[in-house]
């Protein structure tokens, strides 16, 4: 069930992308903490950007999407959840932002560098560390890497590692508690707490939730009705492989076998 708007807080996506996306000196700060790197200013690409570029109109919505003054673009992505596809999912949403910027006329050689950055409250790669830090290199020789310009980090807010720096531990424990403990975190605070007040932005989310709910009941529909023709098909003697050919699903199959096992058998 989703949060009431007032239960909402920096760790929900809703507010990350707002407040990040709205005080871009914070966003800019924010970067630099995690990447170590010196930026001069951030601009907003698109706020929860939609891109949506394959074949049957599936795109990724990302949360915050900047980029910088030096020809480099930055995905912030907050995860509540340890998805198990998370590795995979930062592979698809970096492919969906370079395909973007091909679709807008760039050349390969003109591919801007690319930073996806998972903001996670647990640890996916269980081994304690606070951050992931990833590029392609060799495996014959790791001190050659392949130039692509691409970079996924992934955030441990869980750490307990005795190095983490001040600052980001500031933030990792404000992720976890959201109580603000310094000026990091008593600036982000600020900002949601604004949000918390802002009519628009509640309009806008009580809009998008209510699209998500009918989103998902409609998936449920086309779900049931799925397995009711697959279940018409088994039932006249079709085989598991006749539904693969006229494109029903592995789960959809299952499903309709299983339902047949319990209340009856094919013939």
């Amino acid at each position: 069930m989703a949060k009431a708007y007032e239960e909402l807080t920096f760790s929900d996506d809703f507010v990350f992308c707002k407040v990040l996306s709205t005080d871009l000196e914070l966003c800019k700060d924010i970067l630099q903490m995690i990447l170590d790197v010196k930026i001069r200013e951030v601009r907003l690409s698109e706020a929860q950007k939609t891109v949506e570029i394959t074949h049957d109109g599936r795109g990724v919505r990302l949360d915050v999407y900047v980029e910088d003054d030096n020809n480099t673009v930055f995905d912030l992505e907050m995860q509540r959840r340890d998805y198990s596809d998370l590795p995979k999912r930062s592979r698809y949403y970096q492919g969906m932002i370079d395909q973007n910027l091909i679709d807008r006329g760039a050349l390969f050689k003109d591919l801007k560098r690319s930073y996806v950055i998972f903001v996670c409250l647990k640890d996916h790669f269980k081994a304690g560390l606070p951050m992931y830090t990833f590029e392609n290199i060799c495996l014959e020789d790791p001190s050659i890497k392949l130039g692509d310009e691409t970079t996924k980090v992934f955030l441990n807010a869980a750490s307990e590692a005795k190095d983490i720096p001040p600052q980001l531990k500031e933030f990792f424990d404000y992720m976890l508690t959201q109580k603000p403990t310094g000026s990091l975190t008593e600036r982000i605070d600020k900002n949601v707490r604004s949000v918390a007040t802002n009519e628009k932005w509640r309009l806008e989310y009580m809009t998008l939730e209510m699209k998500m709910r009918e989103e998902r009941e409609e998936g449920r529909e086309e779900g049931r009705s799925a397995i009711i023709e697959a279940l018409k098909a088994l039932s006249s003697g079709k085989s598991e492989e006749y539904l693969r050919e006229k494109g029903f699903d592995e789960e959809t199959i299952v499903m309709a076998q299983e339902y047949l096992k319990e209340n009856g058998t094919r013939g």
